[in-house]
């Protein structure tokens, strides 16, 4: 991918986030003409500014992705948008539903116009394996963000504007996740909560989803979502390998380290999924990833994908991977530190 957005003019809508950041740090590496860091939080903007202030190619633009006319003037001259702003705390969007439609859907739309306004040439949009057969209001917003996007591309008529979806699993160690819940829990209560013992969910590092959206970017041909082939690990076995870990690193005997289950949350399931059985008819495959095609548009090809097979590409269908398998992967990573 090296070149690919060298002298190119980036924004990231969402820029502070974990996934933003990640992008950033990546981007800047193959030297575009300018990144613009669009996001409501002006506080991360400053850490921001003060983490790359050797960097003359950053702007910092202050604005929230409810506001249409703001994101138009943040998005002239550009070439490639990131869309990865959301709300994405299931308890907050079960409690506070509208606030969700109006960032999750009203805003992915406001993306879209603004792109297709401003004649931007790709648009990748960041979902989630909770828009999969949604329980919770975070995945149904979620859900109705992607329907945009894929429509978006057979509704802009004249423009040339490509649009994607990327759907992750659970990014390991960004803010919100459980690892950094598990660490706080531990340090200062000597216990950590779990709904259920034997939920399983996807995992995918930080690096693969950042990696995973710049490919996106790279390979799109139009309405696509892309699903990284991802492990699937059984929460009890991560509470297990974040004690035995973190305890230590703390001083603190991992024995005498307490496991609540508490139950399930509002909207939470005990399985997740990243492609539906109807969506692997059409889909196609690689040795990584997942593609799923656009029905309504001429079906497209890619380098290395074959036809995937028809089936469900769930948590619950799938074997979690061992406790050492998930100690190694976390270890890797650095997120046992």
């Amino acid at each position: 991918m090296t070149g690919f957005f060298s002298g190119k003019k980036i924004i990231i809508v969402g820029g502070t986030g974990t996934i933003g950041q990640s992008l950033l740090n990546s981007i800047l590496a193959d030297h575009p003409q300018v990144v613009r860091v669009f996001s409501r939080d002006e506080y991360k903007q400053f850490l921001l500014q003060q983490e790359y202030k050797e960097f003359t190619n950053i702007r910092y633009l202050i604005g929230d992705v409810r506001d249409y006319n703001r994101l138009e003037r943040a998005m002239q001259d550009i070439d490639f948008v990131f869309h990865t702003a959301a709300m994405k705390h299931v308890p907050a969007c079960e409690y506070n539903p509208f606030e969700a439609v109006q960032t999750n859907i009203i805003g992915t739309q406001n993306v879209i116009q603004a792109a297709l306004a401003c004649e931007v040439e790709r648009v990748v949009f960041t979902s989630t394996d909770k828009a999969i057969s949604p329980t919770n209001t975070y995945g149904a917003s979620k859900l109705m963000a992607e329907r945009l996007i894929t429509a978006a591309q057979y509704h802009a008529g004249s423009k040339k504007t490509v649009f994607a979806a990327v759907r992750f699993g659970n990014v390991m160690g960004s803010r919100g996740s459980v690892i950094p819940l598990f660490k706080q829990q531990i340090k200062t209560s000597r216990k950590i909560t779990v709904t259920c013992r034997d939920m399983t969910r996807f995992m995918m590092t930080l690096r693969q989803a950042t990696e995973l959206t710049m490919k996106a970017m790279q390979i799109a041909q139009g309405g696509e979502t892309f699903v990284l082939k991802m492990p699937v690990v059984k929460l009890i076995d991560l509470a297990e390998v974040i004690i035995r870990n973190y305890s230590t690193t703390l001083g603190i005997d991992p024995d005498s380290i307490k496991i609540e289950e508490i139950g399930f949350r509002p909207g939470e399931k005990m399985y997740e999924e990243l492609m539906t059985e109807e969506e692997s008819t059409g889909a196609l495959e690689t040795s990584d990833m997942f593609i799923i095609r656009n029905s309504f548009l001429t079906p497209q090809n890619y380098s290395g994908a074959s036809p995937s097979t028809k089936k469900s590409y769930s948590s619950h269908g799938l074997q979690p991977i061992s406790a050492n398998e998930l100690n190694e992967l976390l270890r890797d990573h650095n997120l046992l530190d």
